[in-house]
């Protein structure tokens, strides 16, 4: 298995042997991701705001067990 180091050696020997191939296959390479990338943005979005609003309603829970109790004691 190759380290790290070896693979960037690697990819650095392709890029000063053939700048405008490796710059293609870049190019080529990038745009399948970007779809990929916006999915999970937007499923993180919905995560974190799904956290969110469950985090609200525990604290407005809380809250309100804090008032019954206040109640209770008047």
């Amino acid at each position: 298995m190759l380290g790290i180091k070896a693979w960037a050696g690697i990819v650095v020997e392709r890029a000063a042997e053939d700048p405008f191939g490796f710059l293609t296959a870049v190019i080529l390479a990038l745009p399948p991701l970007f779809p990929a990338s916006a999915v999970l943005s937007w499923k993180l979005a919905k995560m974190i705001e799904a956290r969110e609003k469950e985090q609200k309603e525990k604290q407005k829970h809380q809250e309100n067990i804090a008032k019954a109790k206040g109640l209770k004691k008047g």
